[in-house]
């Protein structure tokens, strides 16, 4: 058995104690379990960070091969004597290599530092980005559905409907008939 303290409202210097120490052992357990829960955030930290520096730096990689194109095509508007549409590939050019070399540089905590920043900066910009994804993204399943929908009803695994088959192969019923019989009319 286990015995507990009183506590008298005038001793100030007095606690109860628990019994069996399960007060100690419950603190034990959540400290614990709260460092689990940090090395797991730390973990998960680490991974995007590191996913973000890897992809970061192909889409860098990418926005290069961009770049050097929207310049090849600047060179031959040029030389089609097209000298403002040239101009303004080769601005864009220069914007799409300068954001290539930003993503190749920059490690994941950078990049994600910035998008932070950004988001705080410009909230509403940040918001209408989402919007303008998700538009984006229901116009894409509307447009995939309609073709799985399409697909599927002229798909020839699926049983045969009437509209698909040959009317004159499909047999007519017969109209039904119905014997009437007359019933002796009672006199009165």
């Amino acid at each position: 058995m286990s015995t507990y303290d009183t506590i008298n409202p005038g001793d100030p210097g007095q606690t109860r104690s628990e019994p069996n120490g399960a007060g100690a052992k419950a603190h034990e357990a959540a400290g614990q379990a709260q460092e689990k829960a940090h090395q797991a955030a730390g973990q998960a930290r680490n991974r995007v960070r590191d996913e973000v520096d890897t992809r970061s730096t192909q889409a860098g990689r990418q926005a290069e091969t961009v770049a050097s194109d929207v310049r090849s095509v600047g060179e031959h508007l040029r030389s089609e004597g097209k000298d403002k549409p040239a101009e303004l590939a080769d601005k864009a050019a220069a914007r799409v290599a300068e954001l290539g070399d930003y993503l190749k540089r920059s490690d994941g905590d950078a990049i994600l530092r910035d998008v932070e920043r950004f988001g705080r900066d410009k909230p509403w910009a940040v918001m209408a980005g989402g919007v303008v994804l998700g538009i984006a993204a229901s116009r894409f399943l509307k447009a995939s559905s309609s073709r799985r929908y399409h697909e599927q009803q002229s798909s020839p695994n699926l049983p045969a409907r009437t509209a698909d088959v040959d009317r004159d192969v499909l047999p007519t019923p017969s109209p039904v008939t119905v014997p009437v019989t007359t019933a002796p009319v009672p006199s009165a």
